[in-house]
């Protein structure tokens, strides 16, 4: 919990990004999430009555905190999307939750960020066509379910087929990695699927979950990138939409370790990639 704060601490440190390119987001109106998720799981999580089991599937304990930084994270990624259509490139600090089924949560995931998102930006008429472009290490089984049935958003995962969870759902293209796969062969595939399918996708917008989860020493990976492939995938994929015209809004999925100052270091991988892909653009 505490590396969401640390990663926009370190990124202003180190000269990252300036106070004035931070943009601090609310939650937004509940009337917004129960455009993904269903009236009565909102409610019962936000007042907290919802039931045991439940909150064990989503495995984290509730609090008031909790919800808070939720909703906002929620409201940072409808945040991040909107400065993207204004600026071609804008990062959240947090988001990527995209476990979050419609009536429940799962694997640490509340409210599916991503899935809200798409689908405000989509109510509201700023965009046509969004393509998901979800690298984190586990399937973005909870966005694939949500959209399944629409057509003007393409969902894609490249997670590794061995991890959670167990059953999968079906996205519109699933790419599953075999246990123990290196930064080489994982470049590979980004440099292969991408550009083929902004060219056949044509979005209006992509929305990529840049988990850092693939990393060799993450805890619930499985895959085996260092910290070299982790930053060259994240100016990959930003140089790439960029370059062909396509704007970007970036969360930062999953990272789990014990070791807080590299877990947030990998988060941060996301945002050098985009300030070095910002300069070299001139957005």
């Amino acid at each position: 919990m505490p590396k969401f704060g640390l990663l926009r601490d370190l990124l202003i440190q180190e000269g990252i990004v300036s106070l004035d390119q931070i943009y601090q987001p609310g939650a937004p109106p509940q009337s917004w999430i129960e455009e993904v998720h269903t009236p009565d799981y909102v409610r019962a999580y936000c007042t907290g009555t919802l039931d045991a089991k439940a909150q064990r599937r989503i495995g984290l304990p509730w609090s008031p905190n909790l919800v808070k930084r939720t909703c906002t994270a929620v409201g940072g990624t409808i945040l991040t999307a909107k400065l993207a259509m204004s600026h071609g490139i804008a990062c959240n600090t947090a988001g990527g939750t995209h476990h979050a089924f419609p009536a429940y949560g799962s694997g640490f995931c509340i409210f599916n960020d991503l899935a809200i998102a798409a689908r405000i930006l989509l109510t509201q008429q700023h965009v046509n066509r969004i393509l998901i472009f979800d690298l984190d290490v586990h399937q973005g089984d909870g966005t694939a379910w949500i959209f399944q049935a629409e057509p003007r958003v393409f969902t894609f995962s490249m997670h590794c087929d061995v991890n959670f969870p167990r059953q999968k759902q079906t996205s519109d293209l699933d790419v599953p990695l075999a246990e123990g796969l290196e930064d080489a062969a994982y470049l590979h595939k980004v440099h292969t699927y991408l550009p083929d399918l902004l060219s056949q996708v044509k979005p209006d917008l992509v929305l990529y979950d840049a988990g850092a989860d693939i990393h060799v020493r993450d805890r619930l990976g499985k895959l085996a990138l260092s910290n070299t492939g982790l930053y060259e995938r994240d100016r990959t994929v930003l140089a790439t939409c960029v370059a062909a015209g396509y704007p970007v809004a970036c969360v930062i999925g999953g990272g789990y370790d014990d070791n807080m100052i590299d877990l947030v270091y990998r988060h941060s991988l996301l945002h050098r990639a985009a300030a070095e892909v910002y300069r070299q653009y001139r957005l």
